[in-house]
């Protein structure tokens, strides 16, 4: 410690306690991890579910995190995806982290990917100041969220905001972000549609085929857009 600088506002009781904070879910995971949802609801937090362009928890006006599992973090090793989503967050959020859930070690069980790759890979987020954090279940992910939030918003009295985050610089950009912004899409699967379909609109025509075409992509993903595309607008 240096100077004055301790940990003690962060652990001693505070009049404080009983203000609960908000955080802001981006609506994919939401669908995706209820449960991390309802244990945050569970614990007195306020959850605010929006479409977030970046990002899957704001946690205040220059903190947002990204979870993912770590066999989803190996997989999207081998897409440069990962890279430039997580360097656009931090341009919105100077705080930006990755949250990794799972037994980090079974990293050492891929195959395809060898652990040296892995490392390299947090160790170059690391240098470009997004922080990792590794909880081993959805319950640690809770309570690490409850708590981050806690801080940022209670103790540093910042509230979570949604900054916009710059997009769509080429065609090509535009193109995925329309298909990425349906339900359990995002920018892998959107790429993957694109390839095998060319152009949006012709991917658009087709929903019906996407889980027979399109790797990863099963009936209820491709269900879920054609109703998205398809049912009547109720303003």
């Amino acid at each position: 410690m240096f100077g004055t600088e301790t940990l003690v506002p962060y652990l001693k009781e505070k009049k404080g306690d009983e203000l609960k904070p908000t955080i802001i879910v981006d609506s994919r995971e939401a669908n995706t991890a209820a449960k991390i949802v309802k244990g945050l609801r569970e614990k007195g937090a306020t959850v605010e579910i929006k479409v977030l362009q970046k990002g899957d928890y704001i946690l205040s006006d220059v903190c947002a995190v990204e979870r993912k599992t770590v066999q989803d973090f190996v997989y999207t090793l081998t897409h440069r995806h990962l890279f430039e989503q997580l360097l656009k967050l931090k341009e919105a959020y100077p705080k930006a982290l990755i949250l990794l859930e799972g037994y980090l070690p079974i990293i050492y069980k891929f195959s395809r990917i060898k652990p040296s790759s892995v490392w390299g890979a947090m160790f170059y987020l690391a240098k470009n100041g997004i922080a990792m954090i590794n909880t081993t279940s959805y319950k640690e992910t809770i309570d690490f969220l409850h708590v981050a939030a806690r801080q940022e918003q209670i103790v540093e009295n910042r509230a979570p905001i949604v900054h916009p985050i710059k997009k769509c610089e080429t065609t090509s950009d535009a193109q995925i972000f329309l298909v990425a912004s349906l339900p359990n899409i995002g920018r892998e699967k959107a790429t993957a549609i694109l390839k095998s379909y060319q152009t949006p609109l012709n991917a658009l025509m087709n929903v019906d085929e996407w889980a027979k075409t399109v790797h990863g992509l099963g009936p209820k993903i491709s269900h879920k857009a054609k109703e998205v595309l398809t049912n009547p607008f109720k303003g």
